[in-house]
């Protein structure tokens, strides 16, 4: 009898989780489709028409051997290397992604990256470049005029350089020449995959789906929910009425610390116990200052000499105690370390600190 009220209790709990109490997202937004991805294709090749910005054929010697090749498949061989001296070419890998269902003679964009010592692509020409996968097959062909977002100049005492002037895009700079095979709408079944897995948030899932078509959608674990074919419709139609429904996905208590810039995510679930927090210290300041002493004129074995002036000052900030009560929202979480009055890099030690003292009910990831 007791086994069966447990049971029954666990059973109601489940349902409770998985029933969301406000939709908001849809589910497409937070799942991907088993076999709907993108293939990565990459290729080799050379950027012609620069104005003196390319590749100098001595420090890079792969370039060199791309043109040598590249003229021998047009009729032109048998060029000295004296005969070769050309700034206008940068050798370039060229990377793209193939979408998914993309069929041959479709557009796709490409990025154009130096390879060598070329200072700027701007102004250069893709020539025709093979892409391959990791099968080994081209399943794309990539050439055209490039689009450089930076620029470069130099003068003989000072040079400027905006954005990254070697890497550029082409906008449907390839042309698919071959399909991955891929027969989506003859399949029975399919995967759900969550892109934050969590078994909350798969539940929720699973039971909006069966809402909808019932017995289509069984969670499998905390990232995977099954789709089974229900009917006499496609697949294809099946995952166009399951995509649009929306779900309220359920988050993990989460703190990210990006140290370098100082920024700082705090996840709405985050928690802290009751605890008191203070925050101060000294801020030392050093100045050099730099004096000349000029001899005077007309004085003999006088030097002008460099003499160094330092100075030295503190500053001592009152440290200030605050109570944050405890099991906090993240709103009064964020007040309470406002009223200490503390910066980005100070917030940081503080969260270290509370986690280190286990008050911190959260994840705290350091990026």
């Amino acid at each position: 009898m007791m086994n069966a009220v447990l049971k029954l209790l666990l059973t109601s709990l489940i349902v409770a989780l998985a029933l969301p109490a406000t939709a908001q997202v849809r589910i497409k937004d937070i799942v991907t489709v088993e076999g709907v991805r993108s293939n990565q294709l990459v290729g080799y090749g050379l950027v012609v028409g620069l104005n003196g910005t390319g590749d100098s054929l001595r420090n890079s010697p792969f370039t060199q051997r791309a043109i040598e090749g590249m003229l021998e498949r047009l009729g032109i061989g048998n060029l000295t290397e004296d005969q070769m001296r050309t700034a206008n070419t940068a050798a370039v890998m060229v990377t793209a992604d193939l979408p998914p269902f993309a069929r041959a003679g479709a557009s796709i964009d490409v990025v154009v990256s130096s390879l060598g010592d070329a200072s700027s692509l701007r102004g250069g020409t893709l020539i025709v470049t093979p892409l391959s996968a990791a099968d080994g097959e081209i399943y794309a062909v990539a050439q055209g005029p490039i689009a450089v977002a930076g620029y470069a100049a130099q003068g003989l005492n000072a040079s400027i350089v905006e954005g990254v002037p070697t890497g550029a895009r082409i906008e449907n700079g390839a042309i698919v020449e071959r399909e991955v095979d891929f027969a989506f709408n003859d399949l029975d079944r399919v995967l759900l995959a969550l892109r934050n897995p969590d078994f909350v948030t798969a539940k929720r899932v699973e039971s909006v789906i069966n809402a909808e078509l019932p017995g289509a959608a069984t969670a499998i674990d905390s990232r995977t929910i099954a789709i089974e074919l229900s009917g006499k419709v496609s697949m294809v139609e099946m995952m166009a009425y399951i995509e649009p429904l929306l779900v309220e996905p359920d988050q993990v208590a989460k703190v990210i610390i990006d140290a370098r810039s100082g920024t700082i995510v705090i996840g709405a679930n985050v928690r802290i116990d009751r605890v008191a927090v203070s925050q101060g210290g000294l801020t030392v300041t050093v100045r050099d200052d730099f004096n000349v002493s000029q001899p005077e004129s007309l004085s003999i074995g006088g030097t002008t000499v460099i003499v160094p002036n330092s100075s030295v000052g503190v500053e001592k900030r009152d440290a200030k105690f605050a109570v944050i009560d405890g099991s906090v929202s993240l709103q009064r979480l964020v007040d309470g370390l406002n009223a200490i009055g503390v910066g980005a890099t100070e917030t940081i030690s503080i969260l270290q600190a509370i986690k280190a003292a286990g008050a911190l009910h959260a994840d705290l990831e350091i990026i």
